[in-house]
């Protein structure tokens, strides 16, 4: 799908709340969702500092009120505008969501070259350790 000047009026509002979320002390992130006529239906900006909530991205927070708010047609029909392409955190919430379109501003390969490394050593994981004790509790869950 090709990106439209309406695409980039919704953008710059994303841009925008990223800009709020800066003022305020937070890491400067901004998304909307936007009904198919450009009507906004939900705005959020990253509160991860001033909220003391590492997971409160914007993006995660609309696909969560998407999930909660809207039927699913609306939610598949909406389209999420977001200051930056959202994160390994938040893209599998978007989809779980139903979300069917992002349109973000910054890629994450582009953040990454603005953006210092965090420094943060990678978590070893262990397993599969037990998946014939957990396999009956998971399996007929899924249909």
């Amino acid at each position: 799908m090709t990106v439209t000047p309406e695409d980039h009026a919704l953008l710059r509002r994303a841009i925008a709340l990223a800009a709020e979320a800066r003022a305020a002390g937070d890491p400067p992130f901004g998304s909307l969702l936007a009904a198919p006529d450009g009507t906004v239906l939900a705005e959020e900006r990253n509160t991860t500092l001033t909220g003391r909530d590492i997971t409160a991205h914007p993006e995660l927070k609309l696909a969560r009120w998407a999930a909660r708010e809207l039927e699913p047609a609306a939610a598949a029909a909406a389209t999420m505008y977001t200051s930056c392409e959202p994160c390994g955190m938040c893209e599998p919430v978007i989809r779980l969501a139903g979300l069917r379109r992002v349109v973000f501003a910054l890629s994450g390969a582009q953040l990454l070259d603005i953006r210092p490394p965090s420094g943060r050593p990678p978590v070893p994981q262990d397993g599969p350790a037990l998946p014939d004790e957990v396999g009956p509790v998971v399996r007929g869950y899924y249909h």
